[in-house]
This record gives structure tokens, C-alpha cells and sequence, in this order.
């Protein structure tokens, strides 16, 4: 369930204040869950959006690799 556009305009990463992209619509394994995606090239942490409500808890985003 994509998040709603209004909403990804002011959202940003607890972590590091940068705006968020909407990964929501990206094809995802059986593994995988939606997230939204931060920006910025140093923190890149995703967050995970679970029934249509992102988690913006730096403890449940998943690192970049």
C-alpha cells in the first residue's frame, strides 16, 4: 500500500533530517516488506512501512549495505 504523496512531502529521516523517497511500489520478494528510503548519501537508512503506516524508528530501519 503506496503512502500517500502529501505525506512523503514532510516526512524526513529522524536520523539525519533528509527528505524520504517512496519505495512502497518497488517489486519486493517474499522477504522484503515496503519502506521508505532516505536521501541523503550518508545515512541511506530504510524505513519500513507496515500497513500503510511508515515506522520512523531509527531502531527498526534497515541499514545500507
Amino acid at each position: 500500500m503506496p503512502v500517500e504523496a502529501s505525506l512523503i512531502q514532510i516526512l524526513a529521516c529522524p536520523a539525519c533530517h533528509a527528505p524520504l523517497e517512496d519505495r512502497t511500489d518497488a517489486p519486493s520478494g517474499p522477504a522484503s516488506e515496503p519502506e521508505l528510503l532516505c536521501t541523503s548519501g550518508d545515512c541511506g537508512l530504510a524505513y519500513p512501512v507496515r500497513d500503510g503506516i511508515p515506522v520512523l524508528l531509527v531502531d527498526e530501519a534497515r541499514r545500507p549495505v
